[in-house]
């Protein structure tokens, strides 16, 4: 039978996004108006497939009675073709009374699978399916490995579900509820009232050739030009990690400005051919689109990926005198290593922000793979740092002391090949604040970090909530304030609004904590301090009813967590915000 399938189609194993759909009580429909549901039924799938599916680049593998299984190239486009299609269900059937109305729900999944002609094989399709049944009338859930390839606030708005048991899947599902991106600035425009400088967000450039094997080079170049920027005092610079979440789209210049209260964009493309690199890039500005400057500069490959091409520091030069010239002018019209080294560390980066274990773990060979390979390089042993540090946070290390003294290890390998490496004095900070708890070492590491980079999101990020521990609430809030500013779209945006959440709370401001931590739980409800924040900003308030359902659910996570545990692990206990959260954590019904 394999053989006669085999001859009868093609079979291809492929990496694809599978959309599970079906109609929400569609016996009970069918029963009320057979004829009606049908009708109606078959008019959205031909609304899908002519309307929807072309521009997202997705198949219709089967259409049911009742479902769609329909196969896409990416997560992204899934995810797109899911809120459409929430969406225009109901135009389907304007005026018509509720009972009669067609609702879906939907579950998104990628994974390996065996794509043929007509038809599509695979255990990708089971979980996909299951998917579906934690979904309501009018809502799509997906799996983690969707969520990872997905941006909160530009692709959906996301909210963690938790581990989840599905029926025949034998291990838990880490799921996630996706709804309409929230069109809403990523940072307030009061907490940058007071910050006269510029900021510059530098998008990775692209290739020209789409099937170039070159086009890491252009976040290579971008991770240079934005080094050489965080040096500066005079303006900000966007984090990389905020700004890569941006790569091939299509987004316009006043979106980018508004999400990442970005002043200038700078962006380009360039061209491959033997060892030279062609590159047109511009400097513009978000707010109505004026160029601000425009060149077109030449390196070679080879020194571009050893470090030693001018190229980057010169289109920081041209591209800063240019924003210069334009704001004078803007003042006078108004009154008022190898290719395959860098892919290694640009992936285990990126894999080591996402949710899931093994990515973190697959995280970790990438890197201890590069250090092998180049070992006097900085950045894999500061990124190998930071790794045991997250490990410790995201609550996957089985011994955090150990974890700290690697840690450590790590950060002075950084530091003994560059002295001047912020994110290895920022990991020595951290491993000081929470493992260690010597908190004036830690201070000592975060101003080196700032003074080596004045960019450096996560020491800005840490110094605040050093202060916030210290009973030092308005500098916290400055510091994380500043932080958030810097990386607005960070891919550990959950623990950027956590740490924040607790600068509010010593602070005095709960209510502010308390927004901020709800925002933090929607994209992780599994990080155990956030929900003890949200307690202790909630009992402050006097919300003792709801500080005590967050209190349960918190033990429901953490069964053996005690307030003696916080005390010992907190560096705030010895100060008066740890005793008054001790306080108000034993209030609220955390065992003693």
């Amino acid at each position: 039978m394999s053989q006669t399938l085999s001859a009868a189609e093609k079979l291809t194993r492929v990496v694809r996004t599978v959309l599970m759909a079906d109609v929400v009580e569609y016996t009970r429909l069918m029963q009320l108006d057979e004829a009606g549901t049908v009708k109606r039924w078959q008019t959205f799938v031909d609304l899908v497939v002519d309307r929807f599916l072309p521009g997202n680049g997705g198949r219709l593998v089967k259409s049911l009675g009742d479902g769609l299984m329909i196969e896409f190239p990416d997560a992204r486009a899934a995810v797109r073709a899911a809120l459409a299609m929430h969406g225009a269900i109901g135009q389907t059937h304007p005026g018509i009374a509720h009972e009669y109305r067609l609702w879906l729900r939907i579950g998104i999944h990628v994974s390996p699978l065996i794509t043929g002609r007509h038809d599509v094989y695979g255990h990708g399709l089971n979980l996909a399916a299951r998917l579906l049944s934690l979904a309501g009338a009018g809502e799509t859930v997906v799996s983690a490995d969707v969520r990872d390839q997905l941006t909160p606030d530009i692709d959906a708005d996301l909210e963690d579900l938790g581990e989840c048991h599905l029926k025949h899947i034998r291990k838990p599902v880490r799921a996630f509820r996706v709804g309409p991106p929230v069109d809403t600035p990523i940072i307030p425009i009061t907490d940058l009232a007071s910050d006269l400088r510029a900021t510059v967000a530098v998008l990775p450039f692209s290739v020209r050739d789409v099937e170039s094997p070159h086009r890491i080079l252009g976040q290579i170049v971008a991770d240079e030009v934005i080094s050489t920027l965080s040096r500066s005092l005079e303006i900000n610079v966007v984090s990389r990690l905020s700004t890569a979440a941006l790569q091939d789209r299509t987004i316009a210049l006043e979106d980018i400005g508004t999400r990442l209260r970005a002043n200038y964009v700078l962006s380009g493309s360039f061209h491959v051919q033997g060892d030279r690199l062609s590159l047109k890039a511009e400097l513009a500005e978000t707010r109505d689109g004026r160029v601000a400057w425009a060149g077109s500069l030449k390196g070679k490959v080879s020194a571009i990926l050893a470090g030693e091409d001018p190229l980057p520091a010169q289109l920081v030069d041209e591209a800063c005198a240019g924003m210069m010239v334009h704001e004078l002018q803007r003042a006078q019209g108004q009154a008022a290593q190898t290719l395959e080294n860098h892919t290694l560390l640009l992936a285990g980066i990126t894999l080591m922000h996402r949710i899931s274990p093994q990515a973190f773990r697959r995280a970790h060979q990438m890197l201890e793979t590069l250090i092998e390979r180049a070992p006097r390089l900085a950045a894999p042993h500061a990124w190998l740092a930071k790794w045991h540090v997250l490990r410790v946070t995201q609550g996957w290390s089985d011994d955090s002391q150990a974890d700290g003294r690697a840690a450590l290890e790590c950060a002075r390998r950084a530091l003994d090949r560059d002295a001047a490496s912020s994110l290895a004095l920022t990991v020595e900070g951290q491993v000081h604040t929470y493992i260690l708890k010597q908190l004036d070492e830690a201070e000592d590491r975060y101003a080196q970090a700032l003074q080596a980079n004045p960019n450096d999101a996560l020491a800005w990020l840490l110094k605040g909530t050093l202060h916030a521990f210290r009973d030092e609430g308005r500098e916290a809030v400055r510091h994380t304030k500043q932080a958030m500013r810097l990386s607005p779209m960070d891919p550990l945006r959950f623990y950027f609004e956590a740490l924040a959440a607790t600068a509010a709370v010593s602070a005095g401001q709960y209510e502010r904590g308390v927004r901020l931590a709800r925002s933090s739980l929607r994209l992780n409800r599994t990080h155990g301090s956030t929900l003890r924040t949200l307690i202790i900003a909630l009992w402050h308030l006097g919300a003792a009813d709801e500080a005590r359902a967050v209190t349960r659910e918190l033990m429901r996570q953490a069964p053996s967590f005690r307030v003696e545990d916080f005390v010992r692990r907190s560096p705030s206990s010895g100060y008066e915000n740890g005793r008054l959260a001790a306080q108000a954590l034993a209030l609220a019904g955390v065992p003693d």
